[in-house]
């Protein structure tokens, strides 16, 4: 029997109905009692929560180094971890934790619901049970979001619908298991057991700004976010593309030759960048803009912050950054 840790960090999968109205959080000491269903997953299944339950949209990266020093903790007496966690930022936790958790040979799969648990049409039942199923498989190693019948690797992963129960999508990856009658893992993409041992990075560094290109964007708020960051994630038009304009062309140029880093990130959900494959890119391309491939926004954000945190000198951190370290990039 396999040995399941469920970390519930708060998000509507951990609140229940109490009276006409009002969500209360729901008492996990009773899971077996609400779900009976656990009993039959083959798992001995046990539970902590975080010093503080959260809404997700104030997830930060402390709150990531609480969960990751959680399984640091238990690493060695449990067989996987299940991470119960507000939707809005999963896919950021998800991104980050997998960078985090070096070394990972064991299930670390963050599920959560667009309904509580305690709602009588909610999702939770069987995205928590699906999820602590696969969990005790043995099959996955890595860090992954399960939700509505998919699991999919965690850094590949996007959050693109509030209401609908299909909240996440893999833009540029397939979904690593799809469930119906059966669990159908997709053997071809499942990472294998890393055979180091799990070291867990703990320094995550937040100086990264994000800026978002839309035509006729000034050069005054290109300037000041780009200064005021030592890394930047821009989010550019089609396959990466920007303005040609000079002026912009050139505040990107100075920074790079200033120590900034720069990268390039498509707006588009699916599809990568493709610097050069359009003249406007290639200019991007020419001053140093560090394409992102088909890695998602979250994921870039994420894999900085880890970058950035081991201390790495910029030519260092461009040179990882462009590796797929964690399956996030597809080669």
């Amino acid at each position: 029997m396999k040995n399941i840790l469920l970390i519930y960090t708060g998000g509507t999968i951990g609140m229940q109905k109490e009276g006409k109205d009002s969500l209360v959080p729901f008492n996990f000491d009773s899971i077996l009692n609400a779900f009976p269903e656990l009993k039959e997953c083959d798992a001995n299944v046990e539970h902590v929560s975080t010093k503080n339950a959260i809404d997700s949209s104030d997830m930060n990266t402390e709150n990531w180094v609480e969960i990751s020093k959680i399984i640091e903790k238990q690493y060695n007496q449990y067989d996987s971890f299940v991470i119960l966690h507000g939707t809005d930022t999963m896919a950021y936790t998800a991104s980050a934790l997998s960078f985090m958790l070096e070394g990972l040979n064991k299930g670390v799969i963050l599920t959560g619901s667009q309904i509580p648990i305690g709602a009588r049409r909610t999702d939770a039942k069987e995205n928590l049970i699906t999820a602590i199923e696969i969990a005790a498989s043995d099959k996955i190693s890595e860090v992954c979001i399960y939700f509505e019948d998919k699991l999919f690797r965690g850094n590949r992963t996007v959050k693109v619908n509030s209401e609908n129960f299909e909240a996440f999508e893999s833009p540029h990856l397939p979904a690593l298991a799809q469930v119906g009658v059966n669990i159908k893992y997709n053997t071809s993409l499942l990472r294998n057991k890393d055979t180091k041992q799990l070291c867990v990075s703990k320094n995550m560094n937040t100086d990264i700004s994000l800026l978002k290109l839309f035509p006729g964007i000034s050069e005054k708020i290109v300037k000041s976010i780009i200064e005021n960051s030592e890394t930047t994630v821009m989010e550019s038009f089609g396959s990466g593309n920007s303005t040609s304009n000079k002026k912009f062309i050139s505040i990107l140029k100075e920074a790079i030759e200033n120590g900034k880093i720069i990268v390039n990130c498509s707006q588009c959900l699916r599809g990568g960048v493709q610097q050069g494959k359009y003249e406007n890119s290639s200019e991007l391309q020419r001053i140093g803009v560090i394409s992102a491939k088909d890695m998602t926004t979250e994921t870039a954000i994420t894999k900085l912050m880890y970058l950035r945190g081991r201390g790495l000198k910029n030519d260092e951190i461009k040179t990882q950054f462009k590796l797929s370290l964690r399956g996030e990039i597809t080669v």
